[in-house]
């Protein structure tokens, strides 16, 4: 019998096939993992090729294609829609002492003595509800009043991210997931600057600019703001069921749905009161704004239980920070160096207290920032600080203008070095290109040193700032050669005996540092810890590393295109080449071979790999933080949430649901002395 197609239309079917599966991975690993295999321009070829396609054959449209995310035709009007769970407000909590009172509530009516929690970010972005029926993305609608919001599912589906069908083959009837919708904060200074460029009045925030877009009339107007979605929560649920909160997140992730980043634990209230002091700190490294940090009961039963008031869940509270503002005015724009060689700008302000302490510097973020805010040396600005964050420029005060105000040039040269500066192809950074560069080489080694990377005891920023100024270091290798140059350590100020023999100490343990440490320290772009122990599995020793292509590097699982290239370009540049050397040479645990299957052969890294553990409760010896850098350390994966995959779960003293579910499933439980005593003797 005939076939019904000829054969070019069946082969242009399963291209269209591929190409669509091809997006469908690219957009997750995107979005969803942060572990980018292409670069942008081809996953654009990749797009206009599948569009291209598809128009020559429309019979082979589908209504959760990728190509659907570049927008469609305009539509007539947004409609209202019901929420079948409301969405309902969280209450806030400003003080720790209503925190105190919350949590002794709930242990209260819940009979526990201690409760374990989740911390997130409280994202300032746009609250939407999206809807997946037998895995297909069926609505998306605004919060509204709580009961009844706006249908907006033609802009969701341009948003990227969000798949418009479910990554499984076993879809759950109804899922209803919600969260923010955002732009990044470069982002944002770029469309920033081109409203100020097109003569717009530009948008105060990123959620204005992102609540705007939701309510654009043409789907490609919204995708033109780039925005992104993260999920949080769940609402109305069929087929599918977790008993966590992290539970939940791990799940969905798994269905390719974007989750909020940077989620942590805390058993007991102590413990919580840690893990938001130390998100706190974390926030300005952040690329959205967040307003706070949401704390809510892990477990989902515990929520059930407590359910909500008319307004209000009883399971979470918003633990926000004050907003304070002053005017002040600038005095200089400065430009600090880093690490990688971003020139940052520095508004340098006349004193000014806010919220109880003195500020008088706020960075500027980077050119872009800079034309945004249409800053000038002598303007007067307002200055928010938001509780204990660092403070930032919110807006320039044009009506105090006084004539005398001085443009501010942004360098051509890096003003410590004078080499030529460049910016990122795609990017909003300008980057000095002297590798050798004084301010790149000491926050190269304040980084090198820190606790993230080589973790040197008593090498700190002070100390690393004083043997500059000395001239006893001129590079990281000179830090290990310090052992030979005593007497002029004495001769520094501040430095006794007992700070130098803590220093060459530290030096001389960090040699043993796993590799993973080392490549951290070397500051490779965008080479941190997690993509450094993912090379230190995939190949083993540094010299592995050195001579890959960045063909087989792209091969490894999470080292994407643009990654490799980095690795590729630091480990062939004479300064690369001559480090690596350096060190070798110097006694640096430059790493173990590994078989061909990637798993070492011989060696203390290698004791948890293929192991996922997952800690819980109040340790004793170490924080719970170190024991998960501990089984990383030695080959491991630390999750937060406990499944049929977990090999252990190490539970200290009030271990909550975690430890229970372990011992439901059969998951073998140690103690914190049993796991020390497993790392020696497995």
């Amino acid at each position: 019998m005939a076939s019904l197609f000829p054969h070019d239309e069946i082969d242009e079917l399963q291209e269209i096939t591929e190409l669509r599966q091809k997006l469908e991975r690219h957009n997750r690993l995107y979005y969803v993992e942060a572990k980018p295999e292409i670069l942008d321009r081809e996953y654009d070829a990749l797009m206009a090729r599948l569009i291209a396609l598809e128009k020559a054959h429309p019979e082979y449209a589908t209504a959760d294609s990728p190509s659907v995310k570049v927008g469609g035709e305009p539509i007539a009007g947004f409609t209202q829609v019901s929420h079948r769970i409301p969405m309902l407000s969280i209450e806030n909590a400003f003080e720790e002492r209503e925190l105190v009172d919350w949590d002794a509530g709930l242990r209260k009516t819940l009979n526990r003595e201690s409760l374990e929690y989740s911390v997130e970010f409280k994202i300032d972005g746009v609250a939407i509800a999206l809807i997946w029926e037998n895995g297909t993305l069926v609505r998306a609608a605004t919060r509204g009043n709580g009961t009844v919001g706006d249908d907006v599912t033609n802009n969701a589906k341009v948003i990227a991210g969000i798949p418009l069908r479910l990554m499984t083959e076993k879809p759950p009837t109804s899922l209803e997931v919600r969260g923010e919708v955002i732009i990044l904060n470069e982002q944002f200074a770029a469309f920033q600057a081109e409203q100020v460029r097109a003569g717009e009045e530009p948008f105060k925030n990123p959620r204005n600019a992102a609540a705007g877009a939701l309510k654009l009339l043409d789907p490609g107007l919204t995708r033109e703001r780039k925005l992104r979605f993260l999920a949080h929560g769940v609402g109305y649920v069929e087929g599918i069921s977790w008993t966590s909160y992290g539970e939940f997140l791990d799940s969905i992730r798994n269905l390719g749905i974007p989750t909020t980043p940077n989620v942590s634990h805390a058993n007991g209230f102590e413990e919580l009161l840690q893990v938001c002091a130390e998100m706190i700190a974390r926030v300005p490294e952040l690329p959205f704004e967040v307003d706070g940090l949401v704390i809510k009961l892990n477990n989902l039963a515990d929520r059930e239980q407590l359910g909500a008031t008319s307004k209000h869940p009883r399971w979470v509270r918003a633990y926000k920070w004050e907003r304070y503002e002053a005017e002040t005015r600038v005095r200089a724009i400065t430009i600090q160096v880093g690490k990688t060689g971003a020139l940052t700008p520095v508004a340098e302000l006349e004193p000014v207290e806010i919220a109880g302490t003195t500020v008088s510097r706020a960075s500027l973020h980077n050119s872009e920032e800079l034309d945004r805010l249409g800053i000038r040396i002598g303007d007067t600005v307002i200055v928010e600080k938001a509780g204990k964050i660092i403070p930032h420029v919110m807006r320039v005060n044009e009506s105090a203008r006084t004539g005398h105000e001085q443009p501010f040039v942004f360098p051509t040269q890096c003003p410590e070095c004078k080499s030529d500066v460049q910016k990122d192809e795609g990017g909003v950074y300008i980057r000095c290109q002297n590798p050798a560069c004084p301010a790149q080489l000491r926050e190269t080694l304040i980084f090198f040193a820190s606790r993230p990377a080589m973790n040197i005891d008593g090498l700190g920023e002070k100390l690393v700032e004083q043997l500059l100024a000395a001239k006893l270091v001129d590079g990281i290798p000179s830090l290990y050669r310090l052992s030979s140059r005593r007497d002029e350590l004495l001769k520094l100020d501040r430095l006794g005996e007992k700070s130098i023999d803590k220093l060459l100490s530290g030096l001389e343990l960090s040699r043993q540092q796993p590799l993973w440490r080392l490549l951290t320290g070397m500051n490779i772009r965008h080479v941190g810890q997690t993509n450094a122990r993912t090379l230190e599995r995939a190949f083993g020793t540094m010299k592995e590393i050195a001579v890959q292509t960045e063909e087989s590097l792209s091969k490894v699982d999470e080292i994407g295109e643009v990654i490799a290239a980095s690795v590729v370009q630091f480990f062939h540049s004479d300064y690369g080449k001559a480090l690596v050397r350096e060190l070798t040479e110097l006694g640096l645990n430059m790493g173990q071979a590994v078989e061909r299957s990637g798993s070492t052969t011989s060696g203390d890294g290698a004791k948890l790999a293929g192991k996922t553990l997952v800690v819980t409760g109040t340790m004793i010896r170490l924080k719970r933080d170190e024991i998960e850098q501990l089984i990383r350390d030695h080959g491991g994966k630390a999750s937060g949430s406990v499944s049929k995959k977990t090999d252990y779960v190490v539970a200290g003293e009030a271990a909550g649901s975690k430890l229970t579910k372990a011992q439901e499933l059969g998951v073998k439980v140690l103690t914190e002395d049993e796991f020390l005593a497993m790392l020696e003797t497995e």
